[in-house]
């Protein structure tokens, strides 16, 4: 790997050993943070609609069980690599231990092009990636949810081939299911949602009317398209968004909802081809630059940089991705006083409400959408206010999301004897 090419696993290190410092902690305290527990590549031949036997890559990473069983999202992307899930799969511990989950974390992906495989051949693929990673996946080991180009579609595919293995149907394999096989009302949104509560509560901390602000949304997916619709609904101004095609800009204000109406109708719709009154297309540059009140990175890993950071013009940073800004960035961003709330707090949501769904789906006993809801606000809230109490000696948001979980990792550890135990 060049010298200059971006690592998140590296820029996780790099994060977790400031976080470590500024607690005091020695490399004994938290050396097990830094490396996975296991990491599982597999490989996954499936037969193409053309008969063309086709053999794909996949990777099923589990970073720290200390808390409890492990739990992450599965990825489809053509990007996709060891160094990336590791990076993720040490993200979801340290987020699951900000919101104060019982669980540690995982994280799983396949490198493939998902708009390039019929309905078919994506049913097969991740049929056969489910029995590779079966023996290290379950309710009480692993518990997958969707992620990047995943839904729940995806879930109900694996939970089917899972259960069918197993003899019974075992809902509680995967999160993020439709709600007619075991899914919880508000997954879908949650992610989004919570992006949102902690946007409102960061904006209120730092005096500023959340309904005065204007907003910019890199990521039309499920997360950035959910922020964004409800920002849009709740009257806010969204001046910018995105998706993988290109940025989209006006002043006045997007129209959201017909923006999102239009990419629903076709996968194979993309803003490039997108037209509204008043409404240019742009950079993904120019976008993630653009002056704004609120900036909310909701794509992938590696967007903020050292080559743009000394040009971001928001006023606060809320990363709704996992691992947009790099550490380079960080710094520059730090120096130059915009607050950024990090991805392992203010994406946590999801997770959140995985957790509900994973408990109805142990009690089968199922809760309405005011009462999921109620549960994912007061849990978002309280985690925010722990880590804006902790930034006050860790020095920004980062800094103490990440000493609040590890101070929490730790404590577990030396609980349960730790290390020193297995000697």
């Amino acid at each position: 790997m060049a010298a200059n090419q971006y690592n998140p696993y590296e820029n996780m290190l790099n994060v977790l050993d400031q976080a470590a410092g500024k607690l005091g902690l020695t490399m004994n305290d938290y050396a097990s943070l830094r490396v996975p527990e296991r990491e599982l590549k597999v490989s996954l031949p499936i037969r193409m609609d053309n008969g063309e036997i086709k053999v794909f890559e996949g990777y099923r990473v589990q970073h720290n069980s200390t808390r409890g069983p492990f739990k992450g999202g599965l990825r489809y992307h053509p990007s996709t690599n060891l160094d990336e899930v590791k990076a993720l799969a040490a993200w979801m511990t340290f987020k699951c231990a900000i919101v104060n989950l019982p669980y540690g974390g995982a994280k799983g992906g396949i490198t493939c092009d998902p708009k390039e495989l019929s309905h078919a051949e994506l049913v097969r693929l991740t049929r056969r990636y489910t029995t590779r990673v079966m023996p290290i996946i379950g309710p009480e080991q692993d518990i997958m949810a969707p992620d990047v180009n995943t839904n729940g579609e995806v879930m109900g595919w694996i939970m089917d081939t899972y259960s069918m293995y197993n003899g019974h149907a075992i809902p509680g394999v995967v999160t993020g299911k439709p709600v007619e096989i075991g899914g919880s009302i508000g997954r879908v949104e949650a992610t989004g949602t919570g992006v949102v509560t902690i946007t409102y509560r960061a904006l209120e901390s730092l005096g500023r009317d959340p309904q005065t602000q204007t907003y910019v949304v890199q990521g039309m997916g499920n997360v950035g398209g959910t922020a964004a619709k409800l920002l849009y609904q709740s009257g806010k101004k969204v001046i910018g968004v995105a998706d993988w095609s290109c940025g989209l800009y006006n002043e006045n204000g997007l129209n959201i909802d017909d923006i999102r109406d239009y990419l629903a109708k076709d996968r194979k719709n993309c803003l490039r081809d997108y037209e509204q009154e008043g409404a240019k297309h742009i950079t993904m540059d120019e976008l993630l630059t653009l002056k704004c009140g609120v900036l909310i990175p909701a794509a992938l890993e590696n967007q903020i940089t050292a080559d743009n950071a000394e040009r971001i013009q928001a006023d606060l940073i809320v990363e709704a991705a996992n691992g947009p800004t790099t550490v380079e960035a960080d710094e520059i961003l730090n120096r130059r006083g915009i607050p950024v709330v990090p991805d392992v707090l203010a994406n946590a949501g999801g997770v959140v409400v995985s957790y509900f769904e994973w408990v109805q789906n142990i009690q089968s006993l199922y809760w309405d959408l005011d009462e999921v809801n109620k549960r994912l606000n007061q849990i978002m809230l309280k985690a925010y206010d722990e880590v804006a109490e902790m930034a006050k000696k860790g020095g920004t948001y980062r800094m103490g999301a990440y000493m609040v979980a590890i101070n929490r990792l730790v404590t577990a550890s030396k609980l349960r004897g730790g290390i020193v135990s297995m000697a």
